[in-house]
């Protein structure tokens, strides 16, 4: 079988037929739309194991969204009809995906096509035009549910300030002009926000994108210098760099202040 043959066969086997259109598709693409795969070294068909290999700046396109990586591993299985669909790609080395509105990096992607879950490892991150989501796990996408779960270390970072916790759910939303953007984010567990002025800890936080308003919730900690503000609510913009610190449950907010220590040397003795 010629390279060519090889691809296009590749190719028939990502065309979704009218019965089979519900049935594969990238990320928060459409699955009436056909998936292309580009590869500089070719294509390979390994029949026994019914997997397709594409290697070499691998590049599966749908719609608008592109997945390129060094190697590219279709997974297919066969209907009873005869017909084949794949279940699974695995995407390995320099794994990138492309949006009009955000990128994601990472070293391996698998994407779980009939649950449409996509997981990147290997130092993964999101890059939107306002802000950049990393994690030291995983950044898993729940096509379904139209989110991100960045876990282990995860952080979000908008210009010089830090949104960090141990899992952060970003929340994404069609925008007027129909393209998917990050509406929420949900941070759980050792919240910290870092701004060039204060450090302020909670249990949990919710990140508004467009306001830039961080609500942090729990045991909330602001510390700035050596003055330190206590209450079990905040309110942090990220756009204007105002905090506010909130009190509930019948409790009050605290605040310590420390004195500006002045410096008192020896006066020296007249001659």
């Amino acid at each position: 079988m010629t390279p060519r043959l090889i691809a296009l066969t590749f190719l028939a086997l990502f065309l979704p037929s009218p019965a089979q259109a519900q049935a594969l598709g990238l990320p928060n693409q459409t699955r009436d739309l056909p998936i292309e795969i580009h590869a500089d070294n070719g294509i390979e068909w390994q029949q026994e194991a019914q997997a397709y290999i594409a290697r070499g700046n691998a590049r599966a396109l749908q719609g608008n969204v592109t997945v390129h990586a060094d190697q590219l591993t279709a997974y297919y299985e066969k209907g009873a009809n005869g017909s084949s669909q794949i279940w699974r790609i695995d995407a390995d080395g320099h794994v990138r995906i492309t949006t009009p509105q955000q990128t994601a990096y990472g070293k391996k992607g698998v994407y779980e096509v009939t649950k449409g879950v996509f997981v990147l490892t290997g130092s993964p991150r999101l890059v939107t035009k306002t802000e950049e989501i990393t994690a030291k796990k995983s950044i898993e996408f729940l096509e379904a549910k139209s989110l991100a779960v960045a876990r282990g270390n995860a952080m979000v970072i908008r210009a010089d300030k830090r949104l960090r916790a141990d899992i952060l759910t970003a929340y994404f939303v069609k925008g007027a002009d129909g393209k998917n953007q990050v509406d929420r984010v949900d941070a759980y567990d050792n919240v910290t926000i870092t701004t060039p002025n204060e450090i302020v800890r909670g249990r949990r936080g919710v990140y508004h994108t467009k306001t830039g308003m961080v609500v942090l919730r729990g045991s909330v900690k602001i510390t700035r210098g050596n003055d330190q503000l206590n209450g079990e609510s905040a309110e942090v913009n990220l756009n204007t760099g105002v905090s506010r610190l909130l009190s509930g449950g019948g409790s009050q907010v605290r605040g310590i202040f420390q004195p500006q220590r002045k410096n008192v040397g020896r006066q020296s003795s007249p001659k």
